[in-house]
This record gives C-alpha cells, structure tokens and sequence, in this order.
C-alpha cells in the first residue's frame, strides 16, 4: 500500500495561480490543507475547490508560523508543502504516484526532492537545487526562519527525482522579504547563520551592497555556517563588489568560496568572466575550462544552473580561444556546441561567424 500524504499550503491572494497547482496535484495527494493569512481576492473560494480543509491564519510577518500551522491540520502519515505557483507536471505526478509506494517501504523521515525554479524559452531547468519536500508527519518537522523558511532534514533522509517546478505569473514585490527581515531585526530578532546569508542575499537584491558586504562577510566567518550558503555567499559577495567596481575583491571573494568546498561551476565561470573583462583570455580559458569539470552539486542544496557545467564555458572558449589566436580550438567549441545546443541564438549567431570565415 502507498503512503498517504496531506499536501500543506499557506497562500495569500494567489487567485491566478492556486487553481493550476492544486488541480495539478490534486490525484496524487490524500488531503489538500490550505491555510489562507490574508486574501482580498478570490483564493479562498478557488482552495474550498480542492481542499479538504481551507483554514484561516493571522500573519505575524513569519512564514514558519503560518507553515507549522499548516502542518498541524495535517492527518496523514507524512506531509508535503507546495506554493501556490508550483506545478507538478503529468510526469512528475508519476514520478510521485511511483515515490509513495517507495515511502511506504523504505519509510523514510524526509524525502529530498528536486525544485525547479527558473527556465529558459524551451522549457528546460536553469536553475535547480532539492529541498525537503515530503515528511513523516511523527518526526515533528517544524519550520525556522521568518523568511527562506525551512525544515532542517533529520533521522532516515532519502532523495528522489521527483520534481516541482516554480512557475511564477507574477513577480513578487522586490522588497517585500527584506522588509519582513528588518521589522524583525528591529523587535529584537537574533540572526543565525542561515539568517545573516538570506538577510544578506536581499541586501544584494535591493543594491545595498555595503550592508549586504558587512551581513555576508559576517556570515562566512561564522563558525556554525552551512558550507553550501558559505559558497553561495562568496559568489553574491563578489557580485556586491563588482556592482561597486571593486575588481579585485570580486576575484578575491570567489577564491574565497574554495576554502568552504569544492569548486562550483558558477563560481569557477564566474572567474572566467572577470579575467576575460579585463582582457585576460588565457586565464579565462584555463578556468571556463575548469568549469566543465565540476560536478553537479544541487543534491547537496546548491543553487545550480547546470549550463554553468556546459553551454556557458563553451561559449566562453569558443571566444577566448579564438581572441588568443587558437582558432581551431575555437571553432572545435563551437562544433561541440552545435551538437549540444544547436538551437541557441548565440550558438546560431557563432555558426554564421564561421561559416563567414571558413580560414579561420
């Protein structure tokens, strides 16, 4: 017999969105709680649709609050959590009929699975990374922080390629989490170290990158930090640092990140990219190079763009080789490329460079 899930919401005017998620998911879930914090329009008629219990919950500028109360009308054996923009497709709904029977033999305290949070025009993943997704409802999981909120995986962990995609209508207010951040910080909240990275990563987001400077380097020295955000935090550092034409440090804080693990693919390209602005194509080929060696990280957590593993070194030493005089190299790049990515404008765009100077 498959395990039993209760699929947890919380939602807040989501009228354009909840009605294709919760249709999505709606067969492969034994109970839809959605937990309303507000709505002025429409959602709460679309939850009462699908749900099985639609309930209400006063916002206290805390998305753990709201999640742990969402987990606390749950009755099945293990819980899930989706936001109202998520989709689960037809074969990743499958993908998930096939996970319940395996949770119900392996019974497992969390199930990691993948999330897909951005794509490019075809459709495909640029940016994926797996969060704790389905829980046994007996292991208490409970969400921490008021923003970027999670639930720390602990006893039996399995993984799956079970996959949710992000797929947002509307952009989010751009500073709405940074304003959760400060109202909290100003009633007295302590950061932890998780914290100080996402409260940094918004400063970024928001252009106030000294502060967001003084947030991450504080965080990256902190004892306690997860080596994953410490790496991630290194690149948002260097990019603070370039966004105030400080070269240097940008190059610095990425070298940095290798104290902390093995070397990213964003970050390697990244260094690519800042010795190739300043002219320095071979050490920009030597690391664009480096970055199709990197192994795929996102089981670990990291935020992943997997053409950082390909497309994007490629096209960097297809330039590169070809400024430094090694057109054979380049046009072999290029050739590769075609296999790989022969849809790509830049791609396209390349093969008529060629094609224009068959000598080279």
């Amino acid at each position: 017999m498959a395990a039993e899930i209760s699929l947890c919401m919380i939602v807040k005017n989501e009228e354009d969105t909840l009605g294709r998620c919760l249709s999505g998911v709606r067969p492969y879930v034994e109970e839809i709680v959605v937990v309303d914090t507000g709505s002025t329009d429409k959602t709460t008629e679309i939850a009462r649709q699908y749900a099985d219990k639609v309930s209400f919950f006063e916002w206290t500028d805390d998305f753990s609050a709201a999640r742990n109360f969402s987990f606390a009308q749950a009755t099945r054996e293990y819980v899930m959590w989706l936001d109202a923009d998520d989709v689960i497709t037809e074969e990743n709904g499958k993908k998930l009929l096939a996970l319940k029977e395996r949770i119900a033999e392996e019974k497992p305290d969390f199930v990691m699975c993948r999330y897909d949070a951005a794509f490019d025009a075809d459709g495909n993943s640029t940016y994926t990374y797996f969060r704790e997704r389905i829980m046994r409802r007996a292991a208490a999981p409970e969400w921490k922080g008021c923003v970027h909120e999670c639930v720390l995986p602990a006893g039996k962990i399995i993984r799956s390629d079970f996959a949710v995609q992000h797929r947002k209508i509307h952009p989010s207010a751009p500073n709405r989490n940074l304003e959760i951040y400060c109202r909290n910080i100003e009633k007295g909240m302590p950061l932890s170290p998780r914290d100080k990275f996402y409260f940094g990563r918004e400063l970024y987001y928001n252009k106030v990158y000294d502060k967001a400077v003084e947030i991450l380097e504080n965080m990256t020295g902190d004892i306690g930090g997860w080596y994953v955000n410490k790496i991630e935090a290194c690149r948002i550092l260097s990019l603070c640092h370039s966004a105030q034409n400080r070269p240097d440090d940008a190059l610095k804080s990425l070298f940095r990140s290798f104290m902390y693990g093995e070397p990213r693919a964003g970050v390697v390209c990244r260094i690519a990219r800042l010795f190739k602005e300043r002219k320095r194509y071979d050490e920009a080929v030597f690391w664009y190079g480096c970055a199709l060696n990197c192994r795929d990280h996102s089981q670990e957590g990291d935020f992943e763009n997997p053409r950082d593993r390909d497309l994007n070194p490629l096209l960097g030493l297809t330039e590169c080789c070809y400024l430094v005089g090694r057109k054979k190299d380049s046009r072999a790049y290029h050739e590769r490329l075609a296999q790989l990515f022969p849809d790509d404008p830049v791609v396209r765009s390349n093969g008529k460079f060629f094609a224009a100077h068959p000598d080279d």
